[in-house]
């Protein structure tokens, strides 16, 4: 379940208690899986010390950070593209109490960070431990700092989102959520290609400033706001620039000092097995066009390769029903073959049944999937399933609401469950993806991604929702809305909910009697950014067997492969790629602690096989190596070890 505190202190107001699509408080697997392994072969047709499965924001940054302790790198992706869900993604971090922050004058300390954590997060096993969580408070600053070392360039933005709960103790209303600097992708030169493209035009904007432009119907300044991001992505498409925001723009960077550092990262490579010695991974087989190969990693495997968003199987095997691939914001590539690999040498896994929702809408337009991220706190509208009800703060956020509506599903249809808005909705803000300046989209409509009628009844019939039921919520909706209190959910209570409402709009930002036609309305889904169950890991990254909960000895795991820190909520934007880059940079930082003395596994390979005796003052002199070398130290091309790697690095 949901933090108990966050349902009962703070979202309980509404009634609501814990989602019912979540087996158990941890879904930790455990004690009845099979252990297959895969023999260490004689010979292995590639080194590397760190072998990093996955080309996303976690994944980059753990090559950076193995570089960084002078310790060669080697990153596949199974995909023809770079950046995985990252690049989908708005880019933002979450992680408090960093130099950024503290520099701009933000009051935040880890102390209340931790706070936080604990008050939101609560009791989902080890999982979401004490010890993990400092970990994450204790590096993502860290993190943050060596990247901007490096070259990354951040953002702090003015008027930042707020905590997700900023009321709990230790929230905050801003200062904790970092976002990449709009980058010229022709950096990359030649690797600029290999960035996968995010769905829809490209659009040099920031996530902070996407709310205001999102509303730009509502006033001057929030047209302005629109007005100033197209003329920003004009400007610098004058200038020759190929501006990339958000998600692109995180990997743009990542994969930019990866450029100047020489890193191999080989594409259309996929994860077959991992191979173990004993009860070490020593490395792992992947399968190329030409056939598979064996690669050795002396240091250790990180999976970083997301989740299994796309497997239709795994969803319905694990998660709540009902499942589709179709919903989620995910690329196809999420498959979950990291986790079932690691599964397949006695891995424990966590929260198999969660992901991180988020009600999701088809664009009338283009008929992409769209996360409705804002328009359901905006004013004048509601979300009802199919007896035309409410059924939770439509503001809240969003993974709260997608196990809101997965819980209602239960008793009511509510999958789809149906937006619906009114005329004074239409020409102040955005849905879907179709801003207020657009007129009414033909093929929307024809196609049935969005409804429009001149009266409730008429709309109701259309969507199939009982019209005595939605008439009857809509009365009373639109009395509470003219008073500004919601006394069924409480939507507008929370500075959060307010966020994403309209300030020109009074009593409550939030709310807005819905009767002015014509009136539309749109599928909601419980869509999601990807899942948020994987393998169980400790506060290394360290991946735990199921049998004893004791780490797999060079295996680790960060991101989407990994269960989250962050338990079954969401604690603020970006609390998904901030765990992954940062249990990335803790992996390879105990990676590089490993000494001769610590670790003896080389022995064994001096009597398999001739070739690793002769190799083996390489194999000690790689794991003496200086702890803290600077990425900078590198000399811009990487070393000769690491061109060694080179089957051109972006094959």
């Amino acid at each position: 379940m949901i933090s108990r505190y966050t349902y009962r202190t703070y979202r309980g107001l509404s009634g609501a208690g814990p989602p019912v699509c979540c087996l158990s408080p941890y879904l930790v697997l455990r004690g009845r899986r099979a252990v297959t392994t895969t023999s260490v072969p004689a010979t292995f047709d590639e080194e590397t010390d760190v072998l990093v499965i996955g080309s996303g924001a976690g994944g980059l940054t753990a090559a950076l950070r193995a570089q960084s302790h002078g310790l060669r790198a080697l990153v596949v992706e199974k995909d023809e593209a770079i950046g995985g869900t990252s690049a989908y993604s708005g880019g933002a971090m979450w992680i408090p109490n960093t130099h950024l922050s503290q520099a701009a004058g933000v009051k935040d300390s880890k102390e209340d960070a931790l706070k936080y954590l604990e008050a939101t997060i609560g009791d989902v096993g080890p999982v979401s431990s004490r010890e993990r969580k400092v970990a994450f408070l204790d590096n993502g600053p860290r993190l943050v700092e060596f990247l901007e070392k490096a070259g990354f360039q951040w953002r702090l933005g003015k008027g930042g989102c707020p905590d997700y709960f900023p009321e709990i103790p230790g929230g905050s209303m801003f200062g904790r959520t970092l976002e990449p600097k709009i980058f010229n992708m022709k950096k990359l030169g030649s690797w600029r290609s290999l960035v996968r493209k995010r769905p829809g035009p490209p659009i040099a904007a920031y996530v902070t400033e996407s709310n205001s432009a999102l509303r730009s119907g509502a006033s001057w300044s929030d047209f302005n706001a629109l007005l100033k991001i197209l003329l920003r992505q004009a400007l610098l498409t004058l200038l020759g620039q190929t501006p990339s925001a958000m998600g692109q723009a995180l990997v743009s960077q990542l994969l930019y000092l990866h450029k100047q550092a020489g890193t191999p990262i080989q594409r259309k490579t996929a994860l077959v097995d991992l191979i173990m010695d004993g009860s070490t991974v020593v490395g792992a087989t992947v399968k190329q066009e030409g056939g598979q190969k064996t690669i050795r990693a002396s240091r250790g495997v990180l999976l970083a390769a997301g989740g299994f968003a796309h497997n239709k199987k795994l969803r319905e095997k694990w998660g709540p029903s009902p499942a589709s691939v179709e919903w989620t914001s995910a690329p196809p590539g999420d498959t979950g073959d990291a986790i079932t690999a690691a599964m397949k040498v006695g891995a424990g896994t966590a929260l198999l049944d969660d992901a991180w929702w988020g009600p999701t809408v088809v664009c009338p337009v283009n008929g992409m999937n769209v996360f409705a991220l804002t328009e359901r706190a905006r004013p004048f509208s509601i979300i009802v399933d199919s007896s035309g009800s409410r059924f939770m703060n439509e503001a809240e956020p969003y993974t709260d609401a997608g196990h809101h509506q997965y819980e209602r599903h239960q008793s009511v249809n509510a999958i789809p469950a149906w937006l619906i808005v009114d005329h004074s909705f239409r020409k102040r803000y955005s849905i879907g993806g179709l801003l207020p300046l657009q007129p009414d989209p033909k093929n929307g409509l024809e196609s049935g991604h969005l409804f429009k009628a001149d009266t409730i009844p008429d709309l109701a019939r259309q969507i199939d929702v009982d019209p005595a039921g939605l008439e009857k919520t809509l009365s009373r909706f639109n009395k509470m809305a003219r008073a500004g209190v919601d006394e069924d959910f409480h939507r507008g209570v929370s500075a959060f909910d307010k966020y994403f409402g309209d300030p020109k709009i009074g009593p409550n930002p939030s709310l807005g009697p819905i009767e002015k036609p014509p009136f539309y309305a749109a599928r909601i889904y419980p869509g999601d950014l990807g899942t948020k169950g994987g393998l169980l890991t400790d506060e290394f990254a360290r991946v735990l067997r199921d049998s004893d909960g004791k780490p797999i000895e060079r295996l680790y795991a960060a991101g989407n492969t990994s269960a989250s820190v962050m338990g079954r909520t969401y604690s603020g934007a970006g609390a998904t790629i901030a765990p992954a880059m940062t249990f990335s940079f803790i992996a390879v930082d105990h990676m590089a602690s490993y000494n001769l003395q610590q670790r003896q596994t080389a022995s064994r390979f001096i009597n398999i096989s001739p070739l690793f005796r002769s190799r083996f003052s390489f194999l000690v002199s790689g794991l003496t190596m200086p702890k803290r070398k600077r990425l900078e130290e590198l000399d811009g091309a990487g070393s000769k070890s690491q061109k060694q790697h080179d089957s051109t690095s972006t094959r």
